[in-house]
């Protein structure tokens, strides 16, 4: 017998971690983190801009970016059919989105990567919107926040993907010598060559609570190093515990210690 009740779509959402049943509209409520266990869900980079920026108010910048098709790179279908197809989906921006706003009265520069183009894949586009915020920075003498969120760089790409790590690197560097503060936040996943480049090189490095973070999956590094891996080895706690993060702090917290960071790099 069909159902008689008329559900929308969308109305319930499952928690990955405790498997609850819970409704949309309280997840969203709190920040996309499920009120049970404390898990914290996926969000987009517009969600990102949502709660980091005052009032959400942000304006997108370098949006005519787009991938080419170096390579000429096909497997079961184009890349270049790939990326046409997320960008109808999706809209334009690729992986990552930039936007130019305010945290706290304070001019600011967010780049949010969004895990649904791609697997937040870092490609070409990736490396020169994050060069382009870098250099906005400089010349403007604005505070860099980058949001995380990878499944590492784009295979697609070949060679190029990779050396966008030493572009954004360079870049960051320079912002380093001339003082301006970098806040690296890094989500669930960040994993790969995004992991070895700009995620890491936060002059604050803030992760969300077990957040998977590293290089390579544990099952290539069981058979590298041929020993066992203690469990959680790469969640954002094991990781604070072992200093290669700065804070571990809730989605509620984390526009707070944002501001407090930048209170401290740029006092007024």
């Amino acid at each position: 017998m069909k159902n008689p009740v008329n559900m929308p779509r969308g109305l319930w959402v499952k928690c990955e971690s405790c498997k609850e049943i819970l409704y949309h509209k309280e997840v969203r409520d709190n920040l996309l983190v499920c009120p049970r266990c404390q898990h914290h869900f996926r969000m987009t980079a517009e969600e990102r801009f949502d709660m980091l920026f005052d009032g959400g108010k942000h304006k997108l910048l370098f949006q005519k970016v787009r991938s080419a098709d170096p390579l000429g790179f096909v497997d079961t279908k184009s890349y270049r059919e790939r990326v046409t197809a997320y960008t109808r989906r999706l809209g334009p921006g690729d992986a990552l989105l930039v936007a130019r706003g305010e945290i706290a009265r304070r001019p600011a520069i967010v780049a949010a990567m969004q895990y649904r183009f791609m697997g937040g894949s870092m490609g070409s586009v990736v490396g020169e919107k994050m060069t382009r915020a870098i250099e906005l920075c400089l010349s403007r003498r604005l505070a860099l926040i980058s949001v995380a969120c990878s499944g590492g760089a784009r295979m697609q790409e070949g060679v190029l993907s990779l050396m966008q790590m030493a572009k954004i690197s360079a870049g960051l560097a320079r912002m380093r010598d001339r003082g301006l503060p970098y806040i690296s936040i890094l989500s669930d996943p960040t994993t790969g060559g995004v992991t070895a480049s700009f995620a890491m090189l936060g002059d604050v490095n803030i992760a969300e609570p077990g957040a998977l973070i590293g290089f390579a999956g544990p099952r290539v590094i069981e058979q590298t190093i041929r020993q066992k891996l203690p469990e959680g080895f790469q969640r954002s706690e094991f990781l604070l515990e072992h200093g290669m993060l700065d804070m571990v702090v809730p989605r509620g917290e984390l526009l707070d210690a944002v501001v407090r960071c930048l209170n401290c790099f740029q006092p007024s």
